[in-house]
């Protein structure tokens, strides 16, 4: 009984049924399938334009553009807990860019105590994958 409603409050949190028994990196490498690298990469985006920023798991995260553009970012070691529901992530920068070696913080939501901290790398430019299968047959 009480992994039903386990099941159910993490489906109404969005969570899908399959991903439920996968870890963070199954979960991480799953969601990159759905791109393709673009070989487009920068230093920095202006913190105007950035939307959202998804961690995948502890080192790779999606940036969302309000142009509907998406990045990816692999961050250095030491962002423990940053895909955690229960975390944010927090950044400073003084010039409007969140650039290649700005350091962001993983803050616990309850306590607001720091949870860990990485540099950010370079932004890689994703598309959205195509599934070449039914290109085949034409």
């Amino acid at each position: 009984m009480m992994k039903h409603a386990l099941c159910a409050a993490l489906l109404a949190a969005g969570v899908s049924a399959a991903a439920i028994g996968q870890s963070s990196q199954e979960r991480a490498e799953a969601r990159l399938a759905e791109f393709a690298p673009t070989g487009e990469t920068r230093s920095c985006l202006s913190t105007t334009r950035i939307r959202n920023i998804t961690p995948l798991d502890d080192s790779r995260w999606l940036v969302e553009t309000r142009g509907g553009d998406i990045w990816l970012n692999e961050v250095s070691r030491g962002c423990f807990g940053a895909a955690s529901a229960f975390s944010y992530l927090e950044y400073r920068v003084p010039g409007g860019q969140l650039c290649r070696g700005e350091i962001v913080r993983v803050i616990d939501q309850s306590s607001r105590m720091n949870r860990g901290a990485c540099g950010l790398g370079e932004y890689q430019l994703l598309e959205r994958a195509t599934d070449n299968a039914d290109d085949a047959g034409a």
